[in-house]
């Protein structure tokens, strides 16, 4: 190889895995001044990583498990950076090997929390500290300042927190890294966050097609829209990036790519996750929810080939004020967003309530108002919401939420009520309004489910008017109800 073994002891920290996330991470870690060492399994990779980066700072090769982590100064931290699964944990056994107490083994990569737990828990029987920290921000955030969600014990914290804030995305001066909570929280936020990720995007892509469809606007205009709506309360990266994607034009053909682009969006299963938890936990996540099936039923090749004959019997008006429908929508869009973060952080809540974990909420949006793929401007009224009452108990029922979203109503049910009626799917837009409308209802029709579940399976049901729990004998005219 091109390089010569480590000399003992000389490295403050190390990554393992030199694909292109884990060489950024190291690559960020050194230019803040830490002595970085590096490896791979394949040390061809750790060579080729030496040639092209090696004189930007200071790094330590290695060739086998032994000399990287000898190379790494006591307490020791190796960070893996492989693909989630059996490689992960292959990695983490053998780390271990070579680790003596207290030293850390730091997971980066988009692991189940689940995994991250058990993890956790085989670490510690050997003695180690065992880290889930989710990292947000892709290839450019790795390299340039990500948005970093550690979990693990306090101790593990000391040792790696200020690197990891060091080396993390700015905000007013304030890092985007904070110590999440015990064993897999840190995982498990990450996990939300791509959740709402899905959303966002989602609902972003809805809007785009509302003012495609009923107004008949180019990529070209519609990019402009975005471009002004990312200078209002919906400025984000998300919305700057929509831009940006609309705006590029095909070399060859001139037609915008966003038009030649297959309609298939696919996933690596983040956000079935969240949905799947939420399930778990009885969380609603619906927009989460919508969003994943979204992507679903756009690859549903053979479905949507065969439902093409469909008449649909769809409205053929016209809108005759354009400028008033894309305010609509730009409102529609802003309440839907919100939807989408309060159920997240609702998930969250739970899961800290089920799992043992001390998660501050205030905390969470802070570190991602920099850095992470859903970077956005009301993060920091998020974060305020749960300054101002950390036991609050609805997101959205913040004042400053409320009032906005109160005020963008109206516009959400014309947007909706047109959508419906002219055959634009916008599912997110539309469960986030039944959400909204369900958490307001004085009443809902689950009294009639609860019935139906005591007729057929004698689940009993509970009383407005007194105490205690029931069952009726309902096909038995005349037979009284009597108390469970």
């Amino acid at each position: 190889m091109s390089f010569n073994s480590p000399q003992p002891a000389t490295a403050d920290i190390g990554v393992y895995g030199m694909g292109v996330m884990g060489s950024n991470l190291a690559r960020n870690l050194a230019r803040n001044g830490y002595r970085t060492a590096v490896g791979n399994r394949s040390v061809e990779r750790t060579a080729d990583f030496m040639g092209k980066h090696g004189e930007e700072a200071v790094f330590v090769p290695s060739h086998n498990m032994a000399e990287f982590i000898s190379s790494l100064e006591p307490p020791r931290v190796g960070i893996i950076m492989v693909q989630a699964g059996a490689a992960t944990d292959a990695v983490m056994e053998s780390m271990a090997e070579h680790m003596e107490a207290g030293d850390i083994i730091v997971d980066c990569g988009n692991s189940l929390f689940s995994d991250t737990v058990r993890r956790e828990a085989w670490c510690s029987a050997r003695g180690l500290h065992f880290v889930g920290a989710g990292v947000s921000g892709g290839e450019e955030g790795a390299l340039w300042g990500p948005s970093i969600m550690p979990g693990g014990t306090p101790e593990s914290y000391d040792r790696l927190g200020p690197m990891f804030e060091a080396i993390s995305a700015k905000v007013d001066g304030e890092p985007c890294c904070t110590h999440v909570g015990t064993d897999g929280a840190g995982h498990f936020v990450k996990m939300v966050h791509n959740g709402i990720e899905y959303a966002d995007m989602q609902v972003i892509a809805e809007a785009y097609d509302l003012l495609k469809q009923r107004l008949g606007l180019s990529a070209g205009e519609i990019a402009e829209i975005f471009a002004a709506w990312n200078e209002t309360e919906l400025g984000s990266y998300l919305i700057e990036i929509t831009a940006e994607v609309l705006r590029q034009v095909d070399a060859e053909t001139g037609t915008p790519l966003v038009d030649l682009i297959v309609d298939r969006a696919s996933q690596k299963g983040t956000g079935k996750w969240t949905v799947q938890n939420a399930l778990d936990l009885a969380v609603p996540v619906t927009a989460i929810a919508e969003a994943t099936m979204a992507r679903g039923a756009s690859s549903a090749t053979e479905q949507r080939q065969a439902a093409r004959t469909f008449a649909g019997h769809t409205a053929n008006d016209e809108i005759t004020n354009k400028e008033a429908f894309i305010e609509d929508v730009r409102q529609a869009l802003y309440a839907s967003k919100i939807v989408a973060y309060s159920q997240g952080f609702d998930q969250i809540t739970e899961a800290a309530k089920t799992y043992g974990w001390d998660i501050n909420r205030a905390n969470v949006a802070r570190i991602w108002r920099g850095g992470c793929i859903i970077r956005a401007v009301f993060l920091g009224d998020i974060t305020e919401a749960y300054e101002r009452n950390s036991e609050l108990p609805l997101l959205m029922a913040d004042e400053n939420f409320a009032a906005k979203i109160d005020a963008a109503v109206p516009a959400w049910r014309r947007v909706v009520a047109d959508a419906v009626l002219h055959g634009v799917p916008t599912p997110v837009f539309s469960s986030s309004l039944v959400y909204f409308d369900m958490l307001r209802a004085k009443r809902l029709p689950a009294a009639l489910i609860q019935g139906q579940r005591d007729f057929f399976g004698a689940h009993t049901y509970q009383r407005t008017d007194k105490e205690g729990t029931f069952h009726t004998f309902w096909a038995e005219p005349g037979r009284p109800e009597e108390e469970a």
